[in-house]
């Protein structure tokens, strides 16, 4: 029973503790807003008394590509970011910050990656982004732009990390989607949008260069062989059905002497060469055995 009455009295005083807890930065807040709304009036009167020369100054103007986003006091002007135009802010209490809304390229420097089969490439790559949100660029991020350079090296790493050497070199389009996907999921709370990813090079090492080429060389030459073979094997079949039909007619045999000397007069030269019929050959030797 004794207990039970000690966490009933801890449970009551840690409740006590939290309410105190919560009506003192109830009390700060409203202490702050006050404070705040000091200040402002404050800065309006010295608007008023310094009038027109506080204008200069109170005036701010930013162009069509850029946004501007306002501090008062530490926080965040309601409405978003201004612009563009000509847009107006207190001294002494509001603070601003420009953001270029225009699409930004960023090289990635050559990266050292190992690739699924224990291959080592550089690879290189161009990233298009630009700013969609100015609000949360500047509140959620300390640097948007240097954080998404940062992550496009890393990004890059992953991804090629991830592949080998032959979906590389050959599904470079494929790749570069599934990058500018990551980069978009990952920046998008940054209020960064990013709008291409092209792969530009593949650098490979000297020594598999030479390698690949070698293998390339031996693989022409063994197409160019096979072509070869096949070309004689086709001219063999028609060099064959030409010598039937020659064989079936003595008088194509004869037509194409005729034609044969056509050709060999036709160059201009002076010695024509007249071919022995072998029949006339085969009729002496068989008269010589019958004598």
């Amino acid at each position: 029973m004794a207990d039970f009455n000690k966490s009933e009295v801890n449970q009551k005083s840690s409740a006590t503790s939290t309410i105190t807890m919560y009506r003192s930065a109830e009390h700060v807040v409203e202490e702050s807003k006050t404070c705040g709304k000091i200040l402002t009036v404050l800065s309006w009167v010295i608007v008023v008394l310094t009038m027109p020369f506080s204008l200069m100054v109170c005036f701010k103007v930013v162009q069509e590509y850029e946004r501007a986003v306002i501090f008062r006091l530490g926080r965040l002007l309601s409405g978003g970011a201004k612009g563009p135009g000509i847009f107006f802010i207190l001294p002494c209490i509001d603070a601003y910050a420009r953001v270029d809304l225009r699409t930004r390229t960023y090289d990635i420097p050559p990266q050292e990656v190992l690739t699924k089969d224990s291959v080592t490439v550089s690879v290189d790559a161009v990233v298009y982004y630009r700013v969609s949100n100015a609000t949360v660029s500047i509140a959620n991020v300390e640097n948007a732009h240097h954080s998404t350079r940062l992550l496009a090296q890393t990004t890059l790493r992953n991804i090629m990390g991830q592949r080998p050497l032959h979906e590389i070199l050959s599904e470079r389009e494929s790749i570069s989607q599934h990058m500018k996907a990551l980069l978009d999921e990952a920046t998008e709370s940054w209020g960064i949008n990013v709008e291409r990813v092209e792969i530009k090079d593949v650098r490979l090492p000297v020594q598999l260069q030479r390698a690949m080429a070698a293998e390339a060389e031996a693989a022409r030459e063994a197409r160019a062989k096979v072509i070869a073979a096949e070309g004689e094997q086709k001219a063999s079949r028609a060099l064959r059905e030409a010598s039937e039909v020659i064989g079936d007619s003595p008088a194509a045999l004869q037509l194409r002497y005729l034609q044969t000397l056509n050709t060999i007069s036709s160059e201009k030269n002076s010695t024509i060469v007249f071919p022995l019929p072998i029949d006339i050959l085969s009729y002496f030797m068989r008269a010589k055995e019958a004598v």
